[in-house]
């Protein structure tokens, strides 16, 4: 089979795995990001793209459960696609049994009864947020609300001063939806900033998350200044965005599907349980793992080095996991996704997310329970490491 001169495609890839598949610019993402990745589900269970440096697609529930817990085989020491050169984002890319150590830095800031203390902050900035635009009748759901919300609790969470959440998102995009040179600038960027509060929380330090990690210790000794930034930008780039594109995505299914808001806004107990069926819907994250020695995994050749890309939205997506996937069941029961990963590498921040999400249905849907896209407008996403909704607007009526 002859490819075009740009794509690459090792001689180890058989000519039926490969196919022209995009992950940062997939056909039709601009309109529905979700359906684009769906494709995938149309041809085999793990195929090669040329694009991006080449690399492995898992597209099946079952296949990225198992790269994702299997570390021995499949190495988180490089997650984005193409490589980000710079630093180590610690712990994301380090193995077991180093990962274990810098975790449990920052676990105990994000388990659940250290964030049940932070509900009744969740809950008021959402209702200031909420009640700031509801007089209008419409409002630009990503720049008014989704951004705004996770970032503004993300910056009590390290505190920092919240005049630098725009700046800080501005860092947060580029990291996580633009090109390699954009991830390296971002990061650059974001080096700069710290820089200061590394040096004042080594001074004066707190009992936020960046004094926790600047003055940590690691086996008795202090953490390398590389892989203390590494851990930094985890912190930041983790707490802006993923929260924010998975609100976006949700807010844009609810105003599109009217008879399933209304069941929410009938019995809003439901929403405590409808929570994670909705993440599930709506997975965002499209990291890689590397493949560790040469080995065949469900008859695919796999080569030491190669990258494959384990897409969460693709779990929830799976009709050999879930029943009717693209549907919304605000009643399934179990929900058991991986939007948050799973093994060891979990997302620490999973508990935080799900109770943003939660209280944002329950404070909008009290004051908001009837709303829809702005006529004349149209919602607009984007494919990348993180899948986002870049513009949503929204229109309601006002009494």
């Amino acid at each position: 089979m002859t490819y075009p001169d740009h794509w690459t495609v090792p001689a180890h890839v058989p000519a039926h795995l490969v196919i022209d598949f995009d992950y940062l610019h997939p056909a039709g993402a601009e309109t529905d990001v979700h359906l684009a990745w769906k494709v995938l589900h149309d041809g085999p269970d793990i195929v090669w793209s040329p694009h991006n440096g080449g690399h492995w697609i898992a597209t099946r529930a079952d296949d990225i459960e198992v790269i994702q817990k299997d570390g021995a085989r499949f190495s988180h020491r490089i997650i984005n696609i193409p490589p980000t050169p710079q630093f180590t984002l610690v712990p994301l890319e380090l193995d077991v049994p180093e990962h274990t150590a810098y975790r449990a830095l920052i676990t105990p800031s994000f388990l659940p009864q250290a964030i049940a203390s932070m509900e009744d902050d969740v809950r008021a900035l959402t209702i200031e947020l909420i009640e700031g635009f509801q007089a209008k009748g419409e409002c630009e759901f990503v720049n008014d609300f989704a951004k705004m919300l996770p970032i503004l609790i993300f910056l009590r969470l390290v505190n920092l001063p919240r005049s630098d959440r725009l700046e800080l998102l501005t860092m947060a995009e580029m990291a996580v939806r633009g090109s390699l040179q954009d991830r390296i600038e971002s990061q650059g960027m974001l080096q700069r900033y710290l820089g200061k509060w590394i040096q004042e929380r080594t001074l004066n330090p707190g009992n936020d998350v960046i004094s926790l990690i600047v003055n940590a210790q690691i086996d008795g000794a202090p953490i390398r200044p590389e892989r203390m930034f590494g851990m930094l930008i985890v912190v930041l780039f983790g707490g802006l965005d993923t929260v924010a594109s998975m609100m976006g995505f949700i807010c844009r299914f609810l105003a599109e599907h009217p008879t399933k808001r209304q069941q929410l806004v009938d019995d809003p107990q439901l929403i405590n349980t409808a929570v994670d069926e909705l993440i599930r819907r709506h997975g965002v994250t499209n990291t890689a793992r590397v493949v560790v020695g040469d080995f065949e995994f469900k008859g695919v050749p796999l080569k030491d080095g190669d990258q494959i890309q384990v897409p969460n939205a693709l779990f929830g997506l799976d009709e050999r996991r879930f029943a009717d996937p693209m549907d919304v069941d605000l009643t399934r029961k179990p929900v058991i996704h991986a939007a948050f990963g799973n093994g060891p590498h979990r997302c620490p921040g999973s508990f935080l997310a799900r109770t943003e999400i939660k209280v944002f249905l329950q404070e909008w849907l009290k004051r908001i329970p009837d709303f829809r896209i702005k006529p004349g407008d149209q919602p607009r996403t984007a494919s990348g490491s993180v899948n986002g909704v870049l513009h949503l607007p929204l229109v309601w009526d006002v009494n």
